[in-house]
């Protein structure tokens, strides 16, 4: 499938930046999507996945259907993007007091640490359904259509592969996650752009290096494309952390917050963190072009019924207030605490349900 469309010149993407110096890098398993239809090619990689995703939440995936200069260029669509004026960006920014967080998000919206705000400028734009329409800068508008079957080609041809293979891992029918994920019901997927501003040294060494704690993410799954700078890192079952290697040609995913509610525990919403990259890359603006999976808003988080989970000992809900709570509440809940939490380790983020952070 090509979502390369017919457009002005636009400037080009460095994807080679900087040589990456010596860091501790994590084991991660990488899926070759490109097996997925082949003979017995389903099965092969869910038992590839099976161990990743109780472990570490973190895999890779290669051959997703994408070359990588339409990857390319919706990094530099992403660069245009942020390099708006302030009062352009500032037309489209989102509700994110009140959970909403389609639009811009400003740099510095959050206090990290006393007199340190955050160093990230978001986009997000929803789903491309009639119920999710809204205005967007003109540089995403003349590029609309490229934009779209960018991101549906991730949603049919990459998201409902990865919802397919975790069915098959739980010994469930191959369509059980695609009925609470369907693209035309009301969900908070959304396609994002995102920018990491560099710090000065004296800030990261107030920080301690550490840009955002450690952390999960509010959905199902969340999808990463390969980018140059090395800061993206995984806290190891042993509680160590890791490197994740920007990998040629590759999409990062991890496991969030639905799929570890709707298992139990069984699928480990991963707990990863952002750091200043290393000495190499320190003087470089660290962009980012992500997919966000949520189920749709009605789903409960309750665990589901599988063999696996009951083999296992995953089929008690370990957490009571989970039980009511739907996704699109947990979604909107955790945005808008993100907003104004200040550097805590946890926090209640609603129905007692809570949200841990790392250092």
């Amino acid at each position: 499938m090509s979502v390369r469309m017919p457009s002005e010149a636009d400037p080009p993407y460095n994807t080679n930046q900087g040589i990456l110096a010596t860091v501790d890098w994590a084991d991660l398993v990488t899926l070759d999507l490109s097996k997925f239809d082949q003979p017995g090619g389903k099965q092969d990689l869910a038992a590839q996945l099976f161990d990743a995703v109780n472990r570490i939440g973190f895999f890779y995936i290669t051959n997703f259907g994408l070359s990588q200069d339409e990857v390319d260029r919706q990094f530099s669509l992403c660069k245009q993007v942020f390099e708006l004026p302030m009062d352009e960006k500032l037309k489209y920014r989102a509700d994110l007091e009140n959970g909403g967080y389609n639009g811009y998000k400003p740099l510095g919206t959050r206090e990290v640490k006393p007199g340190i705000r955050d160093n990230t400028e978001i986009y997000n734009i929803p789903k491309f359904t009639a119920g999710y329409t809204r205005d967007h800068p003109p540089v995403i508008t003349r590029h609309w259509a490229e934009i779209e079957g960018f991101a549906r080609h991730i949603h049919f041809e990459i998201v409902r592969k990865l919802l397919v293979l975790f069915a098959i891992v739980l010994e469930l029918p191959e369509d059980f996650f695609l009925k609470n994920h369907r693209y035309d019901e009301k969900s908070d997927c959304h396609f994002r752009y995102m920018k990491y501003h560099r710090r000065t040294p004296e800030q990261n060494a107030e920080l301690d290096n550490v840009w955002v704690k450690g952390h999960t993410d509010f959905g199902s799954l969340t999808l990463l494309f390969r980018q140059p700078v090395a800061a993206l890192q995984v806290r190891t079952p042993e509680g160590e952390w890791r490197y994740v290697k920007p990998y040629p040609e590759s999409i990062t995913v991890n496991i969030a917050d639905a799929l570890q509610f709707l298992t139990n525990g069984f699928l480990k919403s991963s707990i990863h963190r952002v750091v200043a990259p290393p000495p190499d890359q320190a003087d470089i603006d660290r962009h980012g072009v992500l997919y966000f999976v949520r189920p749709e808003d009605d789903t409960e988080l309750v665990p589901i019924e599988s063999p696996v989970l009951r083999r296992l000992g995953y089929d008690k809900a370990l957490d009571r207030a989970t039980v009511g709570l739907t996704a699109g509440e947990w979604v909107r809940a955790r945005v808008a605490k993100n907003v104004s939490r200040q550097g805590k380790d946890d926090e209640s983020i609603i129905k007692g349900v809570k949200a841990k952070y790392y250092d």
